[in-house]
C-alpha cells in the first residue's frame, strides 16, 4: 500500500542563505538513489515552501507521512540522507533532530492569516494555492457581491493599512470609488526598505498569489483596470517569483481579460525600485512608476483624489492587500474579532537584534510587548537585560523596558513615541548605546533623504552632526536643548512623512534615555561602552599570556611588552579604535 509523502523545505530568502538549495539537492538525490518518485502526485511530494517563521532554526524541513507532521531545524545537506533512510524508508523519526518546546513555544501565542499557508504551498505553483481554495475570494467577490458591497465588508473589517499610519482601507477605497474620474489605479506598495524588515518580502517569497488576489478584490471594488507591484530590485527571488504568478494567473483566467469568466478586466505590472528609501511614501513611489526622480509631493491631493498619471489612485502595501482573501473568505465579523478595540486582525513583524528566537512572526493586534520578546522571541540572548525594542524603523522610536506589558497596537505605539510601521521590530540589550542607536538611525535617514525640503535636507544633517559630536566626546552644554528644538521643528515643518517622523528616535531615546545623554555630554563616558572615542583600554596583567597578539595588531604602536609576559597600553598614544579588544582571545583587555 502506497503512502503520502510530503517533504517542505524552506526556501526564502533566509532558508536559502542558510543552505536550503543544497538540502533540496540532497533529497533530490537520495529521492533518486532510494527509488521514490518526487513529484506533484498525491503519494510523494519534494518542494520548496516559503519561510516557515523560526528563522533562527533554518534550514527547516517539515516530513509528513500520512498525515503525520514532523519539523526538523538546523538541516545539512549531510544529514539527509539519515532523514530518508530512517524516517522516510523506515519510518523511525531521527528525535534528536527535531524541533524542541522551544519551537512550539515560538507559535504558540501567534495567530496566522496572512501567513497561514507560506509553510505549506509551492510559491511557484498555482495550482497548489487553487488546491486551498486561492482565487476562491475573487470569484466569490465577482458571483455575489457589487463593489460597494465589497468596500463595506472591508470597512466593517475595520482592516487598517499595514505600511504604516493605519489608515482605515475601506474609506480609502470609498473615496477613491466615489471619484468622477472613471479611470483608476491601484498599486502594491512592496518597497520595503527598513533596516531589518522582511515581511512583504516573505510573504511575495512564499505566497504571490495571495497578493494577486487581494489586489484583484481592490481592483473591482474601485473599478481599476491596471495595477503596479512596486517592489524592490534588491529583491531577486520575490521579483522572480512574483513574475512567475503573476504569468501563471495569466494562463489560468485570474488576469487578463474577463477575468473568472466574469466581464471585469484586471492586470498587473511589475516596476522595479532603485532602492531609495524615499520611495516607499506614496507620492514618491507614483512619481518613480512615472519614470519622474522619486521625490514627495505636497498633499492634499492625495493619491486617492490624484494619484497615478493626475488620476484617482489606491495604494497598500503587501500585506494589507494579503489580508483581503481571507477577509472576503471568512467574513468582516470574523476579522474584526480578532484585535484591540481600534486595530483589528493580525499583524506581521521581523522580529531581530538581541534576541533568541529571531524569525518572522504574525500576532494577533493587541498582544503585549513582553509576550512577543519573552514567549516568542525567547527572551535576550546571551542573559543579558533587555534595555529597548525598536519599532517602525528609522522613522520609529525606541521604547524602554518600562513599557514591556503595553499592548502593541497603533495608537499605544504613538502614544510612547514610536510607530507601527510596516512591521520592524529590533530589540536591543543593556550593551547598546542609545545615543549611537539613535546617531546609527539619523545616518540612514539623512543619506535617504530626497532633499526636497529643507528641513529634511538640512535638518537631518545638523541632527547628524550633533549626535555625532556627542558619541566622538566632543558634546555641548545645551545640545540636549538643541536637539530637541530641530526635532520637533524638522517634525512639524517636513514635506513628507520621511521627514516629518525622521526625528523620531532622538526624540524617543532623549525621553526614556537622557540619562546616557547627560553621561556622553557631560561626563565624557558612554555607559554602554559603546563610543570608542569615550573610552579607555588597558590590559590586566593577571590575565594577560603575553602572546602578542594585541601589539601586532595596534596600528598606533600603543602596546608595549614582550614575550609571555604582560603587555602594557600607553593612553597618550592611543586612538581608540579597538583592535586590541577585539583580538585577544584571553578577555585580558578591557574597556571602561
Amino acid at each position: 500500500m502506497s503512502r503520502e509523502i510530503v517533504v517542505n523545505v524552506c526556501m526564502d530568502t533566509g532558508g536559502i542563505a542558510s543552505g536550503s538549495l543544497e538540502v533540496m539537492e540532497a533529497f533530490e538525490a537520495e529521492f533518486a538513489r532510494a527509488g521514490l518518485t518526487a513529484s506533484v502526485e498525491k503519494h510523494c511530494k519534494l518542494h520548496r515552501v516559503g519561510c516557515f517563521g523560526f528563522c533562527a532554526r533554518d534550514v527547516l524541513v517539515n516530513i509528513t507521512i500520512d498525515g503525520e507532521c514532523i519539523t526538523y531545524q538546523y538541516i545539512k545537506p549531510d544529514m539527509v540522507e539519515r532523514l530518508v533512510e530512517e524516517h522516510i524508508l523506515e519510518g523511525n523519526p531521527v528525535v534528536e533532530w527535531q524541533v524542541d518546546q522551544e519551537y512550539e513555544d515560538f507559535y504558540r501565542l501567534q495567530q496566522r492569516v496572512v501567513l497561514a499557508n507560506n509553510s505549506k504551498i509551492d510559491p511557484e505553483n498555482i495550482r497548489e494555492y487553487i488546491d486551498i481554495d486561492g482565487y476562491g475570494a475573487i470569484n466569490k467577490v465577482l458571483r455575489e457581491m457589487t463593489p460597494a458591497d465589497v468596500i463595506e465588508c472591508v470597512k466593517a473589517s475595520e482592516l487598517r493599512g499595514r505600511g504604516g499610519a493605519g489608515f482605515p482601507t475601506g474609506l480609502k477605497w470609498e473615496i477613491c470609488a466615489r471619484h468622477k474620474d472613471p479611470m483608476r489605479y491601484l498599486i502594491c506598495n512592496a518597497d520595503e526598505g527598513d533596516p531589518g524588515a522582511f515581511m512583504d518580502r516573505s510573504v511575495i517569497e512564499g505566497n504571490p498569489h495571495s497578493l494577486i488576489e487581494g489586489m484583484s478584490i481592490g481592483a473591482y471594488a474601485i473599478g481599476a483596470h491596471t495595477g503596479y507591484v512596486y517592489i524592490r530590485a534588491e529583491y531577486p527571488l520575490a521579483v522572480e517569483r512574483l513574475n512567475k504568478a503573476l504569468q501563471q494567473a495569466r494562463d489560468n483566467g485570474f488576469l487578463g481579460k474577463g477575468i473568472h469568466g466574469s466581464g471585469f478586466d484586471f492586470d498587473i505590472k511589475v516596476k522595479l525600485g532603485a532602492g531609495a528609501f524615499v520611495c516607499g511614501e506614496e507620492t514618491a513611489l507614483i512619481a518613480s512608476i512615472e519614470g519622474e526622480r522619486g521625490m514627495p509631493r505636497a498633499k492634499p491631493p492625495y493619491p486617492a483624489d490624484k494619484g497615478l498619471w493626475g488620476k484617482p489612485t489606491i495604494i497598500n502595501n503587501v500585506e494589507t492587500w494579503a489580508n483581503l482573501p481571507p477577509i472576503i473568505n471568512n467574513g468582516a465579523e470574523w476579522y474584526a474579532a480578532i484585535g484591540s478595540e481600534n486595530s483589528k486582525g493580525t499583524k506581521v513583524f521581523a522580529l531581530t537584534g538581541k534576541i533568541k528566537n529571531t524569525g518572522l512572526i504574525e500576532v494577533p493586534m493587541g498582544i503585549s510587548l513582553r509576550d512577543i520578546i519573552f514567549d516568542i522571541g525567547g527572551g535576550i540572548e546571551g542573559g543579558k537585560l533587555m534595555k529597548a525594542v525598536q519599532t517602525g524603523g528609522p522613522s520609529g522610536g525606541c521604547i524602554p523596558q518600562a513599557h514591556l506589558d503595553m499592548r502593541v497596537d497603533y495608537d499605544n505605539l504613538v502614544n510612547v513615541g514610536s510607530m507601527m510601521g510596516s512591521g520592524g521590530m529590533v530589540v536591543l540589550d543593556e550593551s547598546d548605546c542609545m545615543v549611537n542607536i539613535s546617531r546609527f538611525f539619523l545616518e540612514f535617514t539623512q543619506a535617504e533623504s530626497c532633499g526636497k525640503c529643507t528641513p529634511c535636507r538640512i535638518g537631518t544633517k545638523r541632527l547628524l552632526e550633533i549626535l555625532t559630536r556627542i558619541t566622538e566626546g566632543e558634546g555641548r552644554k545645551g545640545d540636549i536643548e538643541l536637539l530637541l528644538d530641530l526635532a520637533n521643528d524638522i517634525k512639524d515643518t517636513s514635506l513628507c512623512g520621511l521627514g516629518m517622523s525622521a526625528p523620531n528616535p532622538v526624540l524617543s531615546t532623549i525621553r526614556y534615555f537622557r540619562h546616557e545623554y547627560e553621561a556622553h555630554i557631560l561626563h565624557k563616558h558612554c555607559p554602554a561602552k559603546v563610543c570608542r572615542k569615550l573610552l579607555t583600554f588597558f590590559i590586566r596583567e593577571d590575565l594577560c599570556t603575553g602572546c602578542g597578539v594585541c601589539l601586532k595588531s595596534c596600528p598606533a604602536g600603543a602596546v608595549s611588552g614582550t614575550k609571555k609576559n604582560p603587555h602594557h597600553i600607553d593612553t597618550s598614544v592611543c586612538i581608540k579604535c579597538g583592535a586590541c579588544y577585539d583580538v585577544c582571545k584571553f578577555k585580558a583587555v578591557l574597556k571602561e
